[in-house]
């Protein structure tokens, strides 16, 4: 692949919101990533081929502090949710309630939280992201499961 278009793929990827972009050309493949696995660099990441993401079998580690991208709380206008500000997943990976698997969950329905208090964490390529609240109010309501598999713009939670 030539390097001016592997250039204008690094810039596509910091002037949009994307985490992530893989590309395939023929028999090459570039893949560029926010979040490289292992290394805790801003730089994209260039792999030769493919490389499954695997998820913790048994323990779950501390959040890493890591970049995230911003939650977008927006008001509750989906059914089934109660009304309130609706806290999203900036991203596709595993959602965690607590910091490890015998440890209290960050937060419990009928709590108060500040703004930048935390109230999850999701796994992203072996990179835990915490999720804080944007607006303080109370938990009315949690909507992702612990453990479960989240994608992009899917609620989390909603606070009153």
């Amino acid at each position: 692949m030539d390097l001016r278009k592997v250039k204008k793929l690094i810039e596509l990827l910091e002037e949009s919101n994307l985490s992530e972009l893989e590309i395939k050309e023929g028999e090459e493949v570039v893949r560029l990533s926010r979040f490289p696995s292992g290394v805790a660099a801003a730089a994209p990441q260039f792999v030769a081929a493919p490389q499954p993401v695997v998820a913790p079998a048994t323990a779950t580690p501390a959040p890493a502090p890591a970049p995230a991208a911003p939650v977008a709380p927006a008001a509750s206008a989906e059914p089934g949710l109660p009304p309130g500000t609706v806290v999203r997943s900036p991203m596709v990976g595993t959602f965690y309630a607590a910091s490890s698997p015998g440890a209290e969950p960050f937060v419990k329905v009928g709590q108060h939280v500040k703004v930048g208090d935390p109230l999850g964490v999701i796994e992203a390529m072996k990179m835990f992201n915490q999720i804080e609240a944007e607006v303080a109010g109370t938990v009315v309501a949690i909507v992702a499961e612990n453990g479960q598999a989240v994608e992009f713009d899917e609620p989390l939670f909603v606070i009153g």
